[in-house]
Formats: structure tokens, sequence, C-alpha cells
């Protein structure tokens, strides 16, 4: 079985509500006096985000039978481009984006190896459209 890849056809994640919350790797060593200690339990750490999108009917259902079916109710992982990462323009040092000889900019790519966060998906109606809300846990 092949791993399962985000639809192309879903937007970017929206800036609104995106967070990330990185998995603590530390583990509390009890003292009897004074301040608490802590040590690392693993060197590779997940991070843990929250994302929403803004979809069509259509984009609705698209979302659904990816959710439904590819990762079957989100039991399996997939991979998903990085909305931080991926798409965007690489920039020199100025700040400006860096161009190939035909003037066009070079973009960035990144993938996240995810698995659905521990709440399903929350779907709610705005007019016409859907707004679901999800998160996921990016596998380090």
């Amino acid at each position: 079985m092949s791993l399962a890849v985000w639809p192309a056809d879903l937007p970017k994640p929206q800036r609104d509500g995106f967070q990330v919350q990185i998995a603590d790797p530390r583990k509390r060593k009890a003292a009897e006096t004074g301040p608490p200690g802590y040590r690392r339990r693993w060197s590779s750490v997940a991070r843990n985000v929250a994302l929403s999108i803004d979809v069509t009917r259509s984009g609705k259902a698209v979302f659904d039978t990816f959710y439904d079916d590819e990762t079957r109710m989100g039991s399996l992982p997939f991979q998903m481009p990085d909305p931080l990462t991926d798409g965007w323009a690489l920039l020199d040092a100025t700040g400006k984006a860096v161009l190939t000889e035909e003037g066009a900019p070079i973009l960035l790519s990144a993938q996240w190896l995810c698995l659905f966060g521990d709440e399903t998906p929350v779907q709610s109606a705005r007019g016409n459209r859907f707004v679901i809300a999800f998160s996921v846990t990016v596998m380090p």
C-alpha cells in the first residue's frame, strides 16, 4: 500500500487558526528538595499543528473522501506540503526573490509526513462555503 498524498485540489491552510506546538521531549526528574530537574526522553520530536481550510462544496467532498477513504478515517499517515515553506519564493540575503535565468522565482519545496491529530476534523458552514478545522501530528 502506498502512502496517501494530500489532494492538490485542496487549498493551502489558512493563516487564521494556524498553531504549532512541539511535543515535550523532557522527562521530569523528581527531587526531594530544590527545583525540578529535566532530562530528554527522546531525540526526535513531533509537532502538533492546528490547521483549517476554507473550501467550496466540492472541496468539502474532496477532503471527506481523502479523510474517509485515503487515510481510513484518519488512521493512516499521509504526506502533505509544508504550508510554511512549500511554494514560497527563495530569498537572497537582502530579502529579494532569487530568479532563474528566465526571470521566474525559484520556489521552495518541503513535505510533511503526518497523521491526523487526536480529535476528528470539525466542519462548519459559512454561507455556501465550509471551514474544516483539523490537527495533524508532523512526524520528525
